[in-house]
């Protein structure tokens, strides 16, 4: 087990905390995990620590939100993310730790902008008085890959595939379940890929085994503050926070 300070262990616990919540229903807190993890642990390793700690959250929210899980746009997605976790696999075999590191972070500020520019998407419906338009079936072949590498780089396919979610007119319990079971199913399909590249190990899984309980608190946390909070000034804060890390990542 690596040796932290205090002040890293609580990093990682709110990290997993997170996590947890993400996956309890408020999953604009997604991306922080990936960027705490990598700001504590070496960047190759610290996507292998958060995966083992996704499928523990992926099995929570499955059976929070198995029920109501639409498999036809599962099933539209999942071949086209397969050959993006298939990219992101070359990237982490041939990057260094200091490549990886600065992909993470450019990709938690993309996802910035992705979530910037779905939130104006809204806003514009609204003031309309109409809801946004459902997205064309085709780009499914977009966000599959487009997920597929993110979620295996830095773990955070979250706003990628929400945004792919929400904008399909699916109702919130929905997109809920459907999400539950795409990432169970995504970061299960990742798993012989990161134990291959060695990014998960015995200490890694040992991490995952003391961060378990911080990740169970977020997930009751999460069920409850979702609602609760207000959702428009929540993300905002989330998107303030994951910019800050992201740049963090890639100027550090």
């Amino acid at each position: 087990m690596p040796t932290f300070t205090g002040a890293e262990w609580l990093l990682l616990a709110a990290a997993a905390f997170a996590v947890g919540a993400a996956k309890g229903g408020m999953p604009a807190l997604g991306p922080i995990p990936a960027a705490i993890f990598a700001s504590v642990l070496p960047a190759k390793a610290s996507t292998g620590a958060v995966l083992g700690l996704l499928l523990v959250g992926d099995l929570i929210a499955v059976r929070m939100y198995h029920a109501h899980a639409d498999w036809a746009i599962l099933r539209r997605l999942l071949p086209s993310v397969l050959v993006g976790i298939l990219a992101g696999v070359v990237v982490l075999w041939a990057a260094n730790d200091e490549v990886v590191r600065r992909i993470i972070g450019a990709t938690l500020l993309a996802l910035v902008g992705l979530s910037v520019v779905l939130m104006f998407r809204r806003r514009a419906a609204a003031a309309a008085g109409t809801e946004p338009g459902p997205l064309p079936r085709g780009l499914s072949l977009v966000f599959g890959p487009l997920g597929g590498f993110t979620t295996m780089i830095a773990n955070a396919a979250g706003p990628v595939m929400s945004l792919y979610f929400v904008a399909s007119r699916l109702p919130v319990p929905a997109v809920l379940g459907t999400a539950a079971w795409f990432f169970l199913i995504v970061n299960t399909m990742k798993l012989p890929f990161s134990i291959g590249l060695g990014l998960i190990t015995p200490q890694s899984l040992l991490l995952n085994l003391l961060l378990v309980p911080a990740l169970v608190l977020g997930a009751l946390g999460g069920r409850m503050a979702a609602k609760r909070v207000s959702q428009a000034w929540f993300e905002r804060v989330v998107l303030a926070l994951t910019f800050a890390s992201g740049l963090y990542l890639v100027v550090a």
